[in-house]
């Protein structure tokens, strides 16, 4: 069986995360969840990406904090996509969690989405899409939500909107 699997740094970014497994479950997409960290559990992380690209893990995602090595380690020990959460919550806001991230050198990317809550929800969408180029229906619900929320963008517009009837250049 294929999964994503999600990887936090710790305990504490689990409210923002738990956002990236409810995606999941919106779209039927199985993963799992741990906490490992890139420092304080090197071995645990290491031993658990082998493990888990054994048991059918496709995707990881990675969440971490302040130094934010949980991405970079991951991709050091697989070939499969990992993508990085950076995680808000130092004293520079998530910043240096983002630099930490998306900084990699040439060889080993990993891709970096925004920091917190979206990050969470935007690194289960690229997990489904990169999915989606070999699995149809995947394809499909998300080609359908992406629809979803445009009818919903003009919806929410059309109960605020103002438009000119005739607008013409006023001289």
């Amino acid at each position: 069986m294929k999964f994503v699997s999600i990887i936090i740094g710790s305990k504490s970014d689990y409210d923002v995360m738990s956002e990236c497994a409810k995606t999941f479950e919106k779209f039927g997409v199985k993963y799992e969840l741990i906490v490992s960290s890139a420092h304080r559990s090197v071995e645990r992380t290491k031993k658990y990406v082998k493990d888990a690209e054994g048991r059918g893990a496709v995707i990881f995602i990675a969440a971490a904090g302040m130094a934010a090595h949980l991405a970079g380690a991951i991709a050091a020990i697989t070939v499969r996509p990992v993508i990085g959460v950076p995680m808000a919550g130092s004293a520079l806001n998530g910043m240096d969690s983002l630099l930490s991230t998306v900084q990699m050198p040439a060889g080993m990317p990993v891709a970096t989405v925004a920091i917190g809550k979206a990050g969470a929800i935007n690194s289960a969408y690229l997990a489904m899409q990169i999915l989606a180029s070999v699995d149809e229906a995947l394809f499909v619900k998300l080609t359908e939500d992406k629809a979803k929320k445009a009818k919903q963008v003009e919806a929410d517009s059309k109960e605020i909107e103002v438009l000119l009837e005739n607008p013409q250049k006023e001289s």
